[in-house]
């Protein structure tokens, strides 16, 4: 008859069971391909159709307005009133001359409010906006 020692024993301890380390890796994954998507927009907008596709910017040169249907102000992704708004873009295109602001305005909100963000901007010196379309065809 064959005898078990105790180092026997210790070695088949040592080896490591990956399975459910795997499934952890492959329930985060599944997670982060699931809300990766929500976070692109902030607000939930329809652009008008039209407008051509423009050269491309640094990412740190661009700032986002969104403004929602029901009057909703975002700047990149963050919301805020309208007077914030437009004193967080001035602090930002003193920090950053080159600073273009992108305005995506939903196709149902008020004319005013987009008035509103351009006259800000005019009115801090930054001449450098555009107002973003949906460049898709009906």
């Amino acid at each position: 008859m064959r005898r078990f020692s105790k180092r026997n024993s210790l070695v088949t301890l040592s080896d490591i069971n990956i399975t459910p380390l795997l499934d952890l890796a492959f329930v985060l994954l599944i997670i982060f391909v699931i809300t990766t998507p929500l976070l692109e927009k902030s607000l939930d907008l329809k652009l008008p159709h039209g407008g051509q596709s423009e050269k491309r910017l640094e990412k740190s040169d661009i700032a986002t307005v969104e403004i929602s249907a029901s009057g909703i102000f975002a700047l990149n992704k963050q919301r805020l009133r309208l007077s914030q708004l437009v004193g967080q873009i001035a602090r930002d295109y003193q920090a950053n001359p080159n600073l273009v602001v992108y305005i995506r305005a939903d196709k149902d909100c008020r004319y005013e409010w987009v008035a509103q963000v351009i006259d800000g901007c005019q009115r801090n010196g930054l001449t450098r906006y555009s107002l973003r379309t949906d460049p898709t065809t009906p």
